[in-house]
């Protein structure tokens, strides 16, 4: 079957998984967590860092505060910001389970990061817009004729000084900056959880008091039909208004709230797993492994090993 063949639904169903994806990229972007670390490494490595979202059509490092000005040029063409999102675009397809280094035209790096929560990807970490050894004039030279061959213009002094002053890392050094960078991306799809719960004002008041009613009750077993009948509405309409207002379901959205809890509990090492489990309110303990494991990536047990 090829793409012109693909039934509606299942296109229907990616676009709408991919827009969740952006939409919590796009949170995890205003997070203090994210902030806090970007300052961080910002300063310790003199580095742009950002979050690429899914299938995004700009470059996840332009504008950035420490942008390589040699990037930053390249990209005020049109041509030249086209062979950037190219291989933006390149790097996102070989960097879906592992980070992914790529060279442009002019031998500078760019590294991206996948963010994913189980089999789920989410966005990615992105820096780069460095050498791996030192700027030569053999490859500036290349990188020029190539510039000419497209026919961008663009000030080729200018560019040849920012080219000279990009940032050289030695590949060692680099390598431990992106194992960092992938420890971080863990915590950031820890957190990513908690955010497809919070609650948004403009939730329908349907929605808002399910959630609050879920949020009371989640350690008893809450079915479809009592949520729907505790909110005073069918259960099919209340299925239809819940999913269009969370973009998940009913049981997903309960799962959730029931992870984040016994994530907490899972610090607590006097409790048992078995105890938490069904004190949060799973039924029985491969149904609270299968949860756990769907929303956070992690069997509980590996869970509790890092907290």
């Amino acid at each position: 079957m090829n793409s012109s063949e693909t039934p509606p639904f299942i296109l229907a169903n990616v676009s709408s998984a991919t827009d969740r994806a952006r939409r919590t990229a796009a949170q995890l972007k205003d997070s203090q967590l994210f902030q806090d670390y970007q300052r961080a490494f910002r300063k310790a490595t003199g580095l742009p860092l950002a979050i690429r979202s899914l299938q995004s059509y700009e470059s996840a490092l332009s504008g950035a505060v420490d942008e390589n000005q040699f990037c930053a040029l390249i990209g005020k063409t049109n041509v030249g910001c086209a062979n950037c999102l190219k291989m933006q675009e390149q790097l996102e397809r070989e960097a879906g389970l592992e980070p992914k280094s790529l060279h442009c035209f002019a031998g500078l790096c760019d590294t991206a990061v996948p963010i994913r929560v189980g089999d789920r990807l989410i966005a990615f970490l992105q820096t780069g817009q460095i050498l791996l050894h030192q700027p030569n004039e053999a490859e500036f030279s290349q990188a020029t004729r190539q510039i000419l061959k497209w026919g961008a213009e663009i000030n080729l002094k200018e560019l040849e000084e920012a080219y000279y002053n990009t940032k050289v890392f030695d590949r060692d050094q680099y390598q431990a900056m992106v194992a960092l960078l992938t420890t971080f991306a863990e915590h950031l799809a820890t957190i990513s959880n908690s955010i497809a719960l919070e609650e948004s004002n403009e939730d329908p008041m349907l929605v808002a008091n399910a959630k609050k009613y879920i949020q009371e009750r989640y350690q008893d077993a809450l079915s479809l039909d009592d949520a729907a009948k505790a909110v005073n509405a069918s259960t099919r309409h209340f299925c239809k208004v819940f999913k269009e207002a969370t973009d998940i379901t009913f049981t997903d959205y309960l799962a959730r709230i029931r992870v984040e809890k016994a994530k907490h509990l899972l610090a607590n090492l006097n409790l048992r797993v078995s105890e938490i489990a069904f004190g949060v309110g799973f039924e029985s303990i491969s149904q609270f492994n299968r949860s756990f494991k769907r929303v956070t990536g992690q069997t509980p047990t590996e869970f509790r090993r890092v907290v």
